[in-house]
């Protein structure tokens, strides 16, 4: 039997609640770095995200003025540390377009190459870390086993796994290797004997075909996993207007259906890399979404970056053929004390996270009068206070990690 108001069992109560300040972070695990959140709630409704930043800052742009363009290139791979070989490739274009220097064939698609191999670990990471965020660890062991796999071809490469310096002024520190010995977490996974010895384009065939074949198991996980549905679908709104007014780039602007991407949409210094490849932008609606998903969601900006690593096998198989069949050498002859033009030059790049930017100011010296590293992820970060006013609590690590930020590439 249902009660009314009038039955003298129901005791009316004048409930109450107070805001409260809650402090998330710089130390939790939830915001991907040393990210602090200063979230005012009212019970369990978020009603403001204030983000604070700085922790990471290691004056990075200050010390590039003291330093010659070559010696500058390790500082970038400290900024987004997950996409290294990205964020040097972008410092590197810019000194080149500074100096109108065009590197070789060969050297263009090596760097296509080692471009999407990394684009394709920080996919892996983004996914692994967003699956933990959400309260599921298996994802995140599976990501990092890849992963790690990616480490090795990268540390038989250049000699480093995680800061690699490897992609320079000119073209590239190193050639690649013509043998490796495969990668004992490749080796374990394939059940082939370990210490084996192999052409080095074989080895990555052999990595990207097994890859390739682990994604449907990725969507099985998560992307299709019903309760990561409920956690991320029509959670964490994005508008296509608030994107652009906020400068959102990369896969957060696709998120919410802007169809851009640089290595389409960019200079002719970039572009060009990437003219004879066949590959997709991938923006949102995605025609093969859950029903409750909403356009600009959680679960929109996270599908994005697992279609893009789809696209990102596809890319680094086409580059192997041409690479082989390219002349020139892996480098073209950069001095290491060039003397950069009085003239400022800027250029943007589409790194995993989103477009990063270099501005370089030359004073006709070999060290530049000003460096400048314009952040995809400080942009992505910015729309917080939207994306989170309204939600509970509870899903804020589910919308900030969704964006995918990397602290050190923010405060730089």
């Amino acid at each position: 039997m249902s009660l009314t108001i009038e039955d003298p069992r129901v005791v009316e109560f004048d409930v109450q609640t107070d805001e409260m300040l809650v402090n998330m972070g710089p130390q939790h695990p939830s915001t991907h770095g040393v990210l602090r959140l200063l979230l005012r709630t009212d019970g369990e409704i978020v009603h403001e995200c204030t983000p604070h930043i700085g922790y990471l800052h290691r004056c990075a742009e200050k010390i590039g003025e003291n330093l010659c363009a070559p010696q500058w290139i390790p500082y970038t791979d400290r900024m987004d540390y997950l996409a290294a070989m990205n964020m040097n490739l972008g410092f590197a274009l810019t000194i080149e377009k500074m100096i109108g220097m065009e590197v070789n064939e060969k050297a263009r698609h090596l760097r296509v190459f080692i471009a999407e191999l990394g684009r394709i670990a920080s996919h892996l990471v983004g996914m692994g870390a967003y699956g933990l965020d959400l309260g599921t660890f298996s994802p995140f062991l599976y990501a990092f086993r890849e992963r790690e796999i990616i480490l090795d071809f990268f540390e038989d490469i250049c000699g480093a796994r995680l800061t690699c310096s490897y992609v320079t002024m000119g073209g590239a520190t190193h050639d690649l290797p013509e043998s490796i010995d495969v990668p004992d977490g490749l080796a374990a996974l394939l059940k082939i004997p370990k210490g084996g010895h192999k052409p080095f384009f074989e080895v990555i065939e052999m990595f990207l075909s097994w890859l390739e074949k682990r994604v449907a198991e990725y969507h099985a996980l998560l992307t299709n996993n019903a309760i990561f549905i409920k956690r991320t679908a029509g959670i964490g709104i994005l508008t296509r207007e608030m994107a652009i007014s906020h400068g959102c780039t990369g896969p957060v602007l696709r998120g919410s259906g802007v169809d851009y991407d640089l290595r389409r949409d960019g200079e002719p210094i970039y572009t060009r890399m990437y003219a004879d490849y066949d590959f997709k932008v991938h923006s949102a609606p995605f025609k093969d979404a859950p029903r409750d998903v909403v356009l600009g969601d959680c679960w929109s900006r996270f599908y994005v970056r697992m279609v893009e690593l789809v696209e990102a096998i596809g890319i680094v198989r086409q580059s192997i053929p041409k690479y082989q069949a390219a002349e020139g050498s892996h480098k073209d002859t950069f001095k290491f004390n060039t003397k950069l033009p009085k003239d400022e030059v800027y250029l943007e790049t589409e790194c995993p996270r989103g477009q990063m930017g270099f501005y370089v100011v030359g004073n006709g010296t070999a060290e530049p009068l000003r460096t400048r590293a314009k952040s995809s992820c400080f942009c992505n970060l910015s729309i917080t206070d939207h994306i989170c006013a309204g939600v509970p609590l509870a899903d804020v690590p589910a919308v900030v990690g969704s964006l995918d930020i990397v602290m050190g590439e923010i405060d730089r």
